[in-house]
């Protein structure tokens, strides 16, 4: 049975970690490496690593990078950025990662998610769909390269087509919470939610551990990631990782 997970998701930029607000004004946090070896003392779920240089420079995955992780990770890893190709899926699991996720990739070309898993298991098939909301009253679009380029793909249509694919995970991104710190912007995650059942991450807009816990309450076994809320600390954003305690996971899960 599913359970609920929480996932910090780590940004890679020019090597180092960083997080962006509005995917913009990216800021840099510390050293990939580092992070994971303060990760795997907390004891976290899952990781979610996602290098947003690679897709914008028209680039392939970072090899290096993800065997390095694969080495020092004690927890289950997903990893994006660049993919293209079966091959490089294949090999990113080789490496070690448990999953592998798309998001230009999967937009331009859905039948890639079925080939890949058929390649490496549909349980190791992650799409990372970055949206906002186009005009006032528009629908929620799906956009590319960290945010810049419109697709012109409405979220719904597009979760239909991941619903006759199949996928491992889905995992939605809301661009205008992005780093904002200031809570998920549910009417988003709740569509998201009405037009599949598939596993499903929500990210974009966590401030706290209350938010954690509304968005586990609201959707039961779920995945809540979040980027900011663990690598800022105080007003003044001071870098300090973070993670919840087993105590508090406890709660946020609600295991009695």
């Amino acid at each position: 049975m599913l359970k609920s997970r929480i996932t910090p998701c780590l940004l890679v930029h020019n090597k180092g970690l960083v997080k962006t607000t509005n995917f913009k004004d990216s800021k840099y946090v510390g050293d990939p490496i580092n992070a994971v070896k303060i990760f795997n003392e907390k004891e976290v779920d899952e990781l979610m690593v996602l290098d947003i240089d690679a897709t914008v420079e028209g680039r392939g995955p970072d090899f290096e990078l993800i065997k390095n992780l694969a080495v020092e990770c004690r927890m289950p890893f997903c990893y994006g950025g660049g993919v293209t190709t079966v091959a490089e899926a294949k090999k990113i699991i080789s490496l070690g990662a448990e999953k592998v996720a798309l998001s230009a990739a999967a937009i331009n070309r859905p039948e890639l998610l079925r080939e890949i898993g058929n390649a490496v298991g549909v349980q190791s098939v992650v799409v990372v769909l970055d949206v906002k909301k186009k005009g006032f009253l528009g629908s929620y679009e799906v956009f590319t390269h960290n945010g810049k380029k419109a697709s012109g793909v409405k979220l719904k249509d597009f979760l239909q087509k991941l619903n006759e694919i199949g996928i491992g995970e889905l995992v939605v991104n809301s661009i205008e919470d992005d780093g904002k710190m200031t809570g998920f912007d549910f009417k988003l995650f709740d569509l998201a939610r009405e037009a599949t059942s598939m596993p499903m991450t929500i990210i974009g807009g966590a401030g706290s551990l209350d938010d954690i816990k509304q968005a586990i309450s609201r959707y039961q076994t779920i995945g809540v990631s979040a980027g900011s809320l663990f690598v800022f600390k105080g007003k003044y954003r001071a870098v300090l990782i973070s993670y919840p305690d087993r105590n508090e996971r406890k709660e946020l899960y609600q295991i009695k």
